[in-house]
């Protein structure tokens, strides 16, 4: 049976199916964006905050084709599949599954720079090399693509259906011959007030293996088509009909530092919780300090707001931790929701 899902478009405000698409082979041209059969320049009204930060600059398409080479299986010199490549097949996806609706262009950010020079320049100085005796290429990438068209409003906050994905090459055995290759993909929602993402685990692969283009964009257009949209919203939006007190939140505090140093035996009775004591710093500090998500003046905060100083903080993390972290930011607040009312297994959290 195929999925299907209704999706409230505020802009239109009528019902959208998703529905069984033909496959092509077409590929839009980066930085448009499609409604219905017109193609447009694609215009952010998001604020310029990225949605990672750590070590990680931002890049767009043009230079990602242009002045990066392409990584090799070493053993039989056969070639991955490029970040470039990435993105845009994951744009034909989404314009197939959403073909009346709005996309701005890919927001991009790269890390982990690998520089090389071309065998002409191998016995020149660094001080002496041109600029077309240059190579380079970067280990991991990550980008997401808004669709400002589909959106909704959570305790103030307008919130924007995105999808993404993450490529890291250092997680490729490219010493060995060419065999499947793994990608992160995500279809959730980002936050327009502070460009945190907004992923649960129903919208996300972290070990999608692939092996052809085509496999890699059918395996993209499962993952959107199964995405529950309306049970993920009714999900976040719980979060913010619950609060914890001042007290409240300094015992959850607390409890998040002992779990990094709790005994492993121990440790496997408690719910996974993945953010480092770095981020409870950040997560704390913003407690006291953030314009948007901290406590009223009673002291007391919304779950809505600890989900999304959790998700704040997580833009901390590196690229190939980004994604995985954001996913269990939502599942621990979905926990430290339960417990509140007396179920689940986060007890302790705030025990």
């Amino acid at each position: 049976m195929e999925a299907q899902i209704i999706i409230e478009s505020k802009i239109t405000q009528e019902s959208h199916k998703l529905i069984p698409v033909k496959q092509t082979n077409n590929i839009i041209h980066p930085g448009t964006m499609q409604t219905g059969n017109v193609i447009t320049p694609g215009i952010s009204k998001f604020p310029t905050k990225p949605f990672i930060e750590a070590n990680t600059q931002e890049i767009n398409l043009y230079s990602l084709k242009n002045d990066c080479v392409i990584p090799v299986f070493s053993k039989d010199n056969e070639r991955t599949i490029s970040h470039q490549e990435f993105i845009e097949i994951a744009q034909e996806a989404v314009l197939k599954v959403f073909p009346h609706h709005t996309f701005e262009k890919p927001e991009i950010r790269v890390s982990h720079q690998i520089k090389g020079r071309t065998p002409e320049a191998i016995h020149k100085n660094v001080k002496d090399l041109l600029d077309h005796e240059r190579t380079q290429y970067f280990e991991r990438m990550a980008f997401i693509i808004r669709i400002p068209s589909i959106v909704d409003t959570i305790n103030g906050n307008e919130i924007a259906l995105t999808i993404g994905g993450v490529r890291s090459y250092n997680l490729e055995n490219l010493c060995n011959k060419k065999t499947f290759e793994k990608f992160k993909f995500f279809i959730g929602f980002q936050n327009k007030v502070c460009c945190n993402l907004c992923v649960w685990s129903d919208g996300f692969v972290d070990d999608m293996k692939v092996s052809s283009y085509q496999e890699l964009q059918t395996k993209i257009i499962e993952v959107i088509q199964n995405y529950n949209t309306e049970k993920h919203l009714l999900g976040m939006k719980e979060f913010a009909k619950h609060s914890l007190t001042e007290t409240q939140f300094a015992q959850l505090i607390g409890r998040t530092r002992l779990y990094q140093h709790l005994p492993k035996k121990d440790k496997a009775l408690i719910p996974n919780l993945n953010f480092t004591d770095g981020h409870i710093n950040t997560i704390v500090k913003d407690y006291f300090e953030d314009d948007s998500f901290c406590r009223n003046e009673q002291g007391d905060i919304n779950l809505w707001n600890v989900y999304n100083l959790f998700t704040q903080a997580n833009k901390s993390s590196y690229i190939d931790t980004f994604l995985d972290r954001n996913v269990n930011a939502y599942d621990f607040t979905n926990g430290i929701q339960k417990a509140l009312i007396g179920n689940g297994d986060y007890n302790w959290f705030l025990s």
